[in-house]
């Protein structure tokens, strides 16, 4: 799978998981921060993004993990983070 076709995905499981009607997945740009500005998610977005994560790819995020901030600064290292970790 290509960087941009997993992101993609990413993007679409963030768009579900999150009951995000306002917004298809391909308008999420891979590089725009993913809280604050950009899509403005909070920490419980993060959550429900991380139990998603989960389920579909098998396996954790932690929320003790140092790196969080930079995993789930963009959709772009949210991707490589999962295909990097996926089961």
């Amino acid at each position: 799978m290509s960087s941009s076709e997993r992101e993609l995905e990413v993007a679409a499981l963030i768009v579900e998981a999150l009951n995000l009607e306002d917004i298809s997945a391909s308008e999420i740009e891979p590089e725009a921060p993913l809280f604050r500005e950009g899509l403005g998610l909070d920490s419980i977005d993060a959550l429900e993004i991380a139990m998603a994560i989960s389920q579909k790819y098998g396996f954790q995020l932690r929320s003790d993990d140092p790196d969080n901030a930079t995993i789930f600064s963009t959709l772009r290292q949210l991707s490589e983070h999962i295909e990097k970790n996926k089961l």
